[in-house]
């Protein structure tokens, strides 16, 4: 099992940036496919980004592409959410979640703390 712990959020204004963070426990973290999501107040919980455990491949939700990107350092155990552009839509409490099995946001099962990301207008 992996532990996830989120850092990097914040208030912004609209247009401006962010960059998420997520620090991983435990050896085996290369081995695990890594995502985003965000959750809006009243609203369920959104997939936004994911990276398989090589890198090879990424996804993201379309509200987000070309605006956010998802990276990841095997070696420091991190993944990070580059977010630019932000508008007040992307206002949510943002976590990290990994997947030993496949990138499919229903194969997420471990997740971190979350951190809250706020954009004003």
């Amino acid at each position: 099992q992996v532990q996830l712990v989120e850092s990097g959020g914040g208030l912004v204004q609209a247009g401006g940036s962010l960059r998420l963070s997520c620090t991983a426990s435990g050896r085996t973290f290369s081995s695990y496919h890594m995502g985003w999501f965000r959750q809006a107040p009243g609203k369920e919980r959104e997939f936004v980004a994911a990276i398989r455990w090589s890198g090879s491949s990424i996804y993201y939700v379309d509200s987000v592409k070309g605006r956010f990107t998802i990276t990841r350092d095997n070696a420091k155990n991190m993944v990070y959410l580059q977010m630019n552009s932000l508008k007040p839509e992307d206002t949510a409490v943002y976590y990290c979640a990994a997947s030993k099995s496949t990138t499919r946001p229903s194969d997420f099962g471990s997740w971190g703390q979350g951190t809250q990301v706020t954009v004003s207008s």
